[in-house]
């Protein structure tokens, strides 16, 4: 435990340290292929840095807020543009918050120094609730040897999306505390997404979405139109777009697994990606004439994600036994409270 607290140290100046060096030197270069040279050290850096801990829970979140996140936001930077660029100056803390963390600012803020007195940022209600709900889902894997597979993913479902809520929430009301900046809402009810489109594109993992969007989409988009016409360049964009955010979550998945990759979860959003596509064919061929229902179209589009997560994205974490590792450091981290909450300390003992 020692000395993954060390390496975790570690981590963390050396990420800081990186992103001095941005905020100070790389800014001060035009922008441009001479600024993206300078910052290819820190990118090869951030893509080692998770390789020093041995936690699922700490190597899956470094992966993301800094090989991920991180690194697509600078590659953005040094061409002036992403969040890191827009908006008015940024000090160094909202600089490294926007860096690495998993939020967007509220544009049209006033800058906090100027900003009078502010009342203390509080998580909302719901927060502590998801937080124990997580706990006892968590505690139920210890008996998935009892259950039935379909009925343990659909449960492992459920603790992916609370995991990602808590931790999000968390970010966002730090970044509130620390720097008195609103952020936007990280996710918005991906469980009432009516089509594919409206899941990726509206309503989960916002900031991805986002990110995504400037990285991959909308450079594709452009080159497409070089070559097809423009109502059809944005049908290989989106392919393109899936299949960087599978490459990514490949990446993820070996940091966390230590195992090479299967490519499972890149067909994952692969197809999700082709069927994208061609659900967007199919509202231009029907639009305005024809309209399921809502409560069919949220049934079918929630059900389609989770029948292919359970066919293609979580058994690679299965098969390596990172749910076993997640919850045995589950258990580590509640255990503070464990005796004082009777439920978790039955569902995760």
């Amino acid at each position: 435990m020692g000395g993954e607290i060390m390496n975790l140290i570690k981590v963390c100046l050396s990420v800081l340290a990186s992103l001095c060096y941005s905020y100070f030197i790389v800014s001060k270069i035009p922008k441009g292929k001479f600024r993206f040279l300078s910052l290819l050290p820190i990118f090869f850096l951030f893509i080692a840095l998770p390789l020093l801990l041995s936690s699922a829970i700490l190597s899956g979140i470094t992966a993301f807020f800094i090989t991920w996140l991180a690194t697509f936001r600078l590659a953005l930077f040094s061409f002036d543009s992403g969040p890191l660029s827009a908006g008015p100056s940024k000090s160094l803390l909202v600089f490294i918050a926007v860096a690495c963390l998993p939020i967007k600012i509220k544009p049209n803020q006033q800058h906090p120094s100027r900003r009078g007195h502010r009342e203390t940022p509080k998580l909302p209600i719901n927060f502590t609730v998801k937080v124990l709900v997580f706990g006892v889902l968590v505690g139920f894997n210890q008996y998935k040897e009892l259950v039935h597979p379909k009925v343990f993913l659909g449960l492992l479902c459920c603790q992916v999306f609370l995991f990602m809520e808590v931790l999000f929430s968390l970010c966002s009301a730090l970044v509130r505390r620390a720097t008195g900046l609103e952020v936007e809402q990280p996710s918005d009810k991906p469980y009432l997404s009516t089509s594919l489109q409206d899941f990726w594109g509206r309503r989960w993992n916002l900031m991805v979405t986002n990110l995504l969007r400037h990285t991959v989409y909308k450079p594709v988009k452009s080159a497409a139109e070089k070559v097809v016409s423009e109502r059809w360049s944005p049908l290989p964009a989106v392919v393109a777009t899936f299949l960087v955010s599978g490459l990514m979550h490949e990446l993820m998945f070996y940091y966390v697994n230590g195992v090479r990759p299967s490519w499972e979860v890149t067909s994952f959003f692969v197809l999700h990606g082709v069927c994208l596509v061609v659900e967007v064919g199919v509202k231009s061929v029907f639009s305005g004439r024809w309209r399921l229902p809502w409560a069919a179209s949220v049934s079918l589009t929630v059900g389609f994600v989770v029948a292919t997560s359970f066919w293609l994205f979580f058994p690679p974490l299965i098969r390596a036994g990172a749910d076993t590792r997640v919850m045995e450091e589950v258990n580590f981290l509640f255990e503070p409270v464990r005796e004082k909450i009777p439920v978790l300390n039955t569902t995760m003992s």
